[in-house]
């Protein structure tokens, strides 16, 4: 949690109104998921379909949907230790029979998450180690709190940059067992 609480503190830094960081700081922290014993990895294996994606602006302390309400997405946690995860915006582009144009590309770009990679459990941390991803600044070690109760798994209080905005931001994923 310490840790946590290190990082969000670097970047709201770069407010100049101590107040503005005090809050955003007091807001943040305030969504952190409680200290848990350490998860049994046999109970993450499987594929777990994606129920809400929230992100929080470190800046205002606003919370929207990340991808639309509802997205369509899954994370799935591998006995072999690989993981992969897709998330779709529910309201995409239909088809249609022409080449899509730039505008359109970088829209669904950024309608979108998927990346695979390796996987190790940390206290109440997974992390996951990227070998590749739809954004190629997804690289190395992603570190993210989580809870998992039953067939509920919340993926929260990491802090990142909104590949879509370039904001600041903290990002909440619930999920249930597929």
């Amino acid at each position: 949690m310490e840790e946590i609480k290190d990082c969000l503190g670097h970047l709201i830094s770069s407010s100049s109104h101590s107040s503005l960081k005090e809050k955003q700081y007091r807001i943040l922290t305030s969504i952190q998921p409680q200290e848990a014993p350490m998860a049994d990895v046999e109970a993450l294996i499987g594929s777990w379909r994606m129920k809400a994606w929230t992100r929080t602006s470190v800046a205002t302390g606003e919370t929207t949907d990340a991808l639309g309400p509802s997205p369509i997405g899954f994370i799935a946690y591998h006995r072999c230790g690989r993981m992969m995860a897709s998330v779709f915006r529910r309201d995409r582009f239909p088809p249609k029979d022409q080449a899509w144009t730039m505008e359109e590309k970088a829209r669904l770009f950024d309608d979108m998450l998927a990346y695979v990679a390796s996987y190790r459990i940390e206290g109440n941390r997974v992390i996951h180690e990227v070998d590749g991803s739809w954004n190629p600044s997804w690289q190395g070690a992603l570190q993210r709190p989580f809870t998992l109760e039953g067939d509920r798994l919340v993926i929260s209080g990491a802090p990142g940059v909104d590949p879509a905005t370039g904001e600041n931001v903290i990002y909440r994923m619930e999920f249930t067992k597929d």
